[in-house]
C-alpha cells in the first residue's frame, strides 16, 4: 500500500491514495490553515469508523441479514501532552434493516473490533476503545 501527501500551502495538503484517490486535509487558522479539509487526526477516525463499519457489513452479509442501514458515530479522546495520541475511542453502530439478528449485529461488532479491523486493533494499541450498538426496523 503506498500513498502520496502533497502540500499545497499553509497548512493545507492534498493526499493521494495508491488506490487513485484524493482527499484535502487543513489544519485551522490559528495554525496557518484555511480550514478547507479534514485534520490529519481526524483521518485516522475517519479511517478507523470505515474499516470497522466495512467489516460489520460483510460479516451482518455473509450471514443472510437484510441490513438497508449502518451507521458509525465515533466519538474520540485525546492525550493533553504531544504525542497527542487518541486515549479513548467510542464507536457506537446504528444498524436497520429487517427483522435483524440482535446476536448476529453483536458478533460483527465484535468480531471486527477483535479479528478483522486492522485501523481498530492499530488504534487500540493507546487507545481505550468501546463499542455499542442500537438496531433499528427498517
Amino acid at each position: 500500500m503506498k500513498a502520496r501527501i502533497h502540500w499545497v500551502e499553509g497548512t493545507l495538503m492534498v493526499g493521494e491514495s495508491g488506490s487513485g484517490h484524493a482527499v484535502v486535509m487543513d489544519g485551522p487558522p490559528d495554525h496557518g490553515g484555511r480550514d478547507l479539509g479534514v485534520r490529519p487526526m481526524e483521518m485516522l477516525l475517519l479511517g478507523m469508523g470505515g474499516c470497522t463499519e466495512f467489516d460489520v457489513l460483510l460479516i451482518l452479509r455473509k450471514a443472510r441479514q437484510a441490513v438497508t442501514g449502518c451507521t458509525v458515530e465515533l466519538a474520540a479522546e485525546r492525550a493533553g501532552e504531544d504525542p497527542k495520541v487518541f486515549t479513548r475511542i467510542h464507536a457506537h453502530f446504528i444498524v436497520s434493516g429487517h427483522n435483524l439478528n440482535e446476536k448476529q449485529v453483536a458478533r460483527a461488532i465484535a468480531l471486527s473490533a477483535e479479528k478483522y479491523c486492522s485501523a481498530s486493533i492499530m488504534l487500540g494499541a493507546t487507545a481505550e476503545i468501546t463499542h455499542d450498538y442500537e438496531i433499528r426496523d427498517a
